[in-house]
């Protein structure tokens, strides 16, 4: 087996694990809040937190580096358009995931805090609306990632 190949297995596996641990997180932590229970949503973003640590971490640096790998493998050119266009997206996807991370801290920290209580204030509405938004645009910026890496154009 070619070293092209493993690496290439290693991508996708990683891209898998990065969307799709994205994805399930994203819903489960949605829902959670949908609750408006904040006994329901502190244990949910507990759970979301480290899986971010466990999986969605791990994957986000395994992506550049066995990206980086490929195209030197393949020959591609890290001065094309479509490698800047790669990196600002990945660059995009990553701006939006650090206070992703940061405001999951926060919103499960303010459930935690009210869990007596029974109901979560105006302050995690907001911070959720945040969380959402920022969510929505790194999930975009990945699909257009996924899109430039199978259908590459501009690389012949």
């Amino acid at each position: 087996m070619s070293t092209f190949l493993v690496l290439k297995f290693i991508h996708v596996v990683s891209a898998t694990i990065f969307f799709g641990t994205g994805l399930g997180t994203a819903f489960f932590m949605y829902r959670a809040a949908q609750s408006g229970n904040p006994i329901i949503v502190h244990a949910t973003a507990s759970q979301v937190v480290i899986a971010d640590w466990i999986f969605t971490t791990p994957a986000i640096i395994i992506q550049p580096a066995t990206g980086l790998m490929l195209m030197e493998l393949a020959g591609y050119s890290f001065l094309s358009p479509w490698f800047f266009t790669v990196v600002a997206l990945y660059g995009l996807a990553g701006f939006c995931w650090i206070p992703v991370v940061v405001l999951q801290y926060r919103l499960r920290n303010l459930a935690r805090d009210h869990e007596v209580s029974a109901n979560l204030p105006a302050q995690f509405h907001r911070l959720m609306r945040t969380w959402m938004f920022l969510g929505v645009i790194a999930f975009s910026a990945v699909l257009v990632l996924f899109g430039l890496m199978i259908f590459r154009p501009g690389i012949t």
